[in-house]
């Protein structure tokens, strides 16, 4: 069993430091690397890319709502035009940067609210997919299974990829739990890393009611802005090594 074990990553501001990179690309195979919209810079752009390949992780471009101030976790009603131009500039940027320093882009995961949006909203999955597309339509899309990024995505001709939350509260229809929702986010060590293994070798998650909920996932996240992010995910990694889960990037 082959399992991909992703972060974000590069999430810090000028002057202002938000987890801890170096550390949690020892341990993750994919890094979904900020492009500049809803965090990241241009130099921690260029380090996280550059520890990356340093490090053989494979290097993904977190797109994002135009919202520093939200960390883009608010939805926002964007033109499908500029929401493509926006997405393709974002990607344009991080790949230019990952080659430069001896990398690429290999996947593509929208972040935060664009996520969520794009797992239902057509009309801004199509404007994602069609940036894609026009970028390079060989890059993988990572995204939550089920949801209607993957039809477009394969209308388009483009190859998606589906991930699981091990540390985020999933609801009974098996999406996330809102962040506005007291235990949206797990912290406890356990729950997180008995999580992990559980979706990895079962397919299965429990949601927030106590309903066990199919989960279809070649790679699981684990987020590098919480509390002892770099716990979590090296617990998560222990866990699922000692399952008998070999870890390896999906792209």
């Amino acid at each position: 069993m082959v399992i991909d074990l992703n972060a974000d990553l590069g999430e810090g501001f000028g002057i202002w430091r938000l987890g801890d990179d170096l550390a949690l690309l020892d341990i993750v195979t994919s890094a979904n690397v900020a492009c500049g919209f809803h965090a990241g810079d241009p130099v921690t752009i260029r380090r996280t890319c550059a520890a990356a390949v340093d490090r053989g992780v494979a290097i993904g471009a977190q797109v994002s709502y135009r919202d520093l101030a939200g960390f883009g976790r608010r939805e926002m009603d964007v033109e499908p035009e500029e929401l493509c131009a926006e997405v393709l500039y974002q990607l344009a940027a991080v790949d230019g940067i990952a080659r430069a320093m001896g990398g690429r882009v290999s996947y593509v995961k929208p972040h935060g609210a664009l996520y969520n949006r794009v797992c239902r909203d057509r009309e801004q999955a199509v404007a994602v997919i069609d940036a894609v597309v026009d970028y390079d339509p060989a890059l993988l899309v990572l995204t939550l299974p089920g949801s209607v990024v993957h039809e477009v995505a394969a209308a388009s001709g483009v190859r998606t990829v589906s991930e699981a939350f091990a540390d985020r509260a999933y609801t009974a229809a098996g999406t996330l739990v809102s962040r506005r929702e007291a235990g949206a986010v797990i912290h406890d060590v356990e729950a997180v890393s008995s999580r992990a293994v559980r979706m990895a070798k079962e397919g299965l998650v429990t949601s927030a009611d106590g309903a066990d909920v199919p989960v279809t996932a070649r790679s699981i996240c684990v987020h590098g802005d919480t509390p002892d992010a770099v716990g979590l995910a090296r617990a998560v990694r222990d866990r699922l090594l000692e399952s008998g889960v070999v870890l390896q990037a999906f792209a």
